[in-house]
């Protein structure tokens, strides 16, 4: 996904929102989960966010989303954002996030997904990364409900 940040996205001093880019985010990992399940999605979480460096107006921001692990109704995806220099031909990384989303059938319900076959090394760490991602969401949601008790 390609976005050219616009005046209406940035504070006052020509930095794109934060939660701009969280939209943008959402909305491109939302694409590779739609993809993949063949389904509609909603976004269960958006675990954690790096804002690396400050993105300007006038920035190409290119987003990159790619479903990492698929489990029986949700799916992990992580999305890469790049500000591209297109006269110099240079990038810079700005962002990373991981997301969850659900797939639902047109009333709601989950609906299962199919698996992910992770072929490259590259696919198989992030598999396995994922895998441990969820664990540890499963675990934080089990100490907080603790906590609440």
């Amino acid at each position: 996904m390609a976005e050219v940040v616009l005046p209406n996205d940035a504070n006052p001093l020509g930095n794109l929102l934060g939660g701009r880019l969280m939209h943008m985010i959402d909305i491109a990992g939302a694409l590779a989960a739609h993809r993949h399940s063949h389904s509609h999605v909603v976004t269960a979480s958006m675990d954690h966010i790096d804002f690396r460096q400050p993105v300007h107006i006038g920035d190409l921001l290119i987003l990159k989303s790619s479903v990492n692990r698929a489990f029986n109704t949700s799916l992990e995806v992580g999305v890469k954002c790049w500000v591209e220099n297109y006269i110099a031909g240079t990038t810079r990384h700005v962002a990373s996030a991981y997301l969850t989303f659900v797939a639902v059938d047109k009333h709601g319900r989950h609906k299962s997904v199919p698996h992910v076959i992770p072929e490259t090394d590259e696919e198989k760490r992030r598999y396995e990364d994922a895998g441990r991602r969820r664990d540890l969401r499963k675990w934080e949601l089990g100490s907080r409900t603790k906590a609440k008790e």
